[in-house]
């Protein structure tokens, strides 16, 4: 997990391949945010990004998922939210794979929460359980950006 400011790419320490994203002009915070909702995939690239909103709901209500072949970066847009996230795989066989490479998990074991807001984004290698969408005090309308990152661009 790896956690940023669009802001202040330098500081966050981006292995070179998500960098190389997230440095482009087409995905600064101000490009994102005029993007219209839906899937954007930039010719010629192996990565794609879903951009739209939702609710935000307590953290009871909200699934831990993880991914084994993609990573995400997941970036704010406008509004706030906590996420709870674990550096150790949850991973088990009995898991439930709701859509292709989506596995929902009982909860992610030594987990840290994070603050995201407008600028903020958070990196999820493969593997790494995460909790997003979770409320801070009540429920509240959040806009992100989520990036897929095939795992082969992170080994490359």
């Amino acid at each position: 997990m790896i956690i940023g400011d669009l802001n202040a790419l330098p500081q966050a320490g981006l292995p070179a391949a998500l960098r190389c994203i997230l440095d482009r002009v087409d995905t600064s915070l101000n490009a994102l945010k005029q993007r219209a909702d839906g899937r954007w995939q930039p010719e010629g690239v192996a990565w794609f990004c879903n951009i739209g909103s939702s609710l935000t709901q307590p953290e009871n209500l909200r699934h831990t998922e993880y991914h084994r072949d993609w990573a995400d970066i997941q970036v704010i847009l406008s509004g706030e939210e906590l996420i709870h996230a674990g550096c150790l795989s949850a991973a088990s066989p009995s898991d439930e794979e709701r859509k292709p490479d989506l596995f929902i998990t009982p909860g992610a074991p030594d987990c840290v929460t994070i603050k995201l807001r407008a600028g903020s984004f958070a990196v999820f290698l493969p593997g790494e359980p995460h909790q997003a969408l979770c409320a801070l005090r009540q429920p509240a309308e959040v806009r992100k950006a989520v990036f897929k990152i095939p795992r082969s661009l992170l080994e490359a």
